[in-house]
């Protein structure tokens, strides 16, 4: 097990680095490409790739096995990321992060649904301290090792980090994850992985662009998903699982976050330079306290939860807490205040966000593991485009009569009811026990599904 959880967290350190290691280089990338224009580019093509993905994976995770999509997604991540270490032209650059992102999608998912797997929802929570750890490194010490190579070598070896990580994640996955073969299913459902997949891009090229037809090509994508959804026989995203409060509130708390956290963030940086003077460091150091919340909080939280058996406190305080924080945003002056206001807010968002995936993979069946866990983080992830979107979008109307420093505060402030509203979610939770069973159990030298007739078959 110690073996095969050293390769999972390298895994989820490359998914997770990929996203943070590059904003340093962004300009530097374009510099040598040229097209300047099309930064934004680079970072839509990713994020749209691992987006759409991510609900695939989960399935076919559900429907093939899930070594065999871990695999796949390593190589790709890792062919992706030389394919850019030679990209000759910005165009060329663009394609290849669309294509890390392809595998960059499959990782996160991968790693958090074999997890959800192999260990039993009660002892999973003293695991929720090594997917933070991740997070963590990727979110501090990312930008700064983009930064180091942007200063000395140049950033094309920024991609030479990922082969040799890849390549250990692969051979140690390969020799020490065994799982067993799932069961027949239902055919594939292509028309609403495809339809998904056009209201994903919808939504994020809004919040990439802040283009009105974006929103109507989300509306369609998503209207066409909802027809297949209900027709098709075993759908890409399940609307039966959505019955349940179990899986309900989970995936619609972790929408609200990542509307209300990201809409938040991502704008913070900009706030923090041009209202308070602060250099790009130290505007990134006040969001890292942010950051430093969410790993104390959700290292505590998974080993009370392993210790305890009880999960509902943590995501109903952690709300409560972090709709304080984004509240104070508005009211903070200066750097102490501004960090210390962050700090709240992680701490908050560090009580609720692991928790979600683990209430949800308790509440499903092992059928539907990778569903329900691609679910969790694929709505956050759509949250996070929408309310980047609506933030932006605010604050560019609130500029019409106000300064940047004068219109920012209060857009920050109205993240707080959201994140009231998953206050309120959070305290219609069901309660109910963790498994103490993992799904995957051994017996006569192979690994079985406990409990699960139908499904038993020899580890590949």
């Amino acid at each position: 097990m110690g073996l095969t959880l050293t390769g999972l967290m390298l895994a989820m350190l490359l998914g997770a680095l990929d996203q943070t290691i590059m904003a340093p280089a962004l300009p530097a990338v374009a510099a040598s490409l040229g097209g300047l224009d099309q930064m934004p580019a680079v970072v839509t093509a990713y994020l749209v790739a691992a987006t759409v993905v991510m609900p695939v994976y989960g399935k076919l995770g559900d429907r093939y096995g899930r070594k065999p999509l871990m695999q796949a997604a390593i190589v790709i991540f890792v062919t992706g990321a030389v394919l850019c270490s030679v990209a000759g032209s910005m165009p060329q650059f663009v394609a290849f992060r669309a294509l890390q992102g392809v595998g960059g999608g499959g990782l996160m998912i991968g790693a958090q649904a074999i997890i959800g797997e192999l260990v039993s929802p009660r002892e999973r929570g003293r695991y929720l301290s090594l997917i933070g750890a991740a997070y963590i490194v990727a979110a501090v010490g990312g930008p700064l090792v983009g930064g180091l190579f942007i200063d000395t070598v140049g950033w094309r070896w920024i991609f030479a980090i990922y082969p040799p990580l890849g390549l250990l994640a692969l051979v140690v996955l390969s020799r020490t994850l065994h799982l067993p073969r799932p069961g027949a299913r239902a055919p594939l459902d292509v028309a609403g992985a495809l339809t998904l997949a056009v209201a994903v891009v919808g939504m994020v090229l809004l919040g990439q662009t802040g283009e009105p037809v974006y929103l109507a090509v989300a509306a369609v994508g998503a209207g066409a998903w909802l027809f297949t959804a209900r027709r098709a026989a075993d759908p890409i995203l399940p609307l039966r699982l959505f019955r349940d409060r179990g899986f309900a509130v989970p995936v619609a708390i972790s929408f609200l976050i990542g509307f209300a956290l990201f809409g938040t963030i991502t704008y913070m940086p900009a706030y923090l330079q041009i209202a308070l003077g602060s250099t790009a460091t130290q505007a990134g150091l006040l969001v890292t306290a942010l950051m430093g919340g969410v790993l104390a909080t959700t290292i505590v939280s998974g080993r009370l939860i392993t210790r305890t058996g009880l999960y509902k406190p943590y995501p109903v305080v952690g709300a409560l807490l972090a709709a304080l924080g984004l509240g104070l945003l508005a009211v903070a002056e200066g750097a102490a205040a501004i960090a210390a206001v962050m700090l709240l807010t992680g701490l908050g968002v560090g009580l609720v966000m692991q928790v979600m995936v683990l209430v949800a993979q308790n509440t499903v069946a092992h059928a539907d593991l990778g569903t329900a866990t691609s679910a969790v983080t694929f709505l956050r992830q759509i949250g996070a485009s929408a309310g980047v979107a609506v933030v932006g979008a605010l604050i560019t109307l609130r500029l019409a009569g106000a300064g940047f420093a004068e219109a920012v505060p209060p857009v920050f402030a109205m993240m707080a009811p959201l994140l009231g509203v998953a206050f309120l979610l959070a305290l219609a939770l069901p309660v109910r026990p963790l498994r103490t069973r993992a799904h995957i159990a051994r017996q006569g030298g192979k690994a079985i599904v406990a409990g699960d007739a139908g499904t038993v078959g020899e580890a590949p």
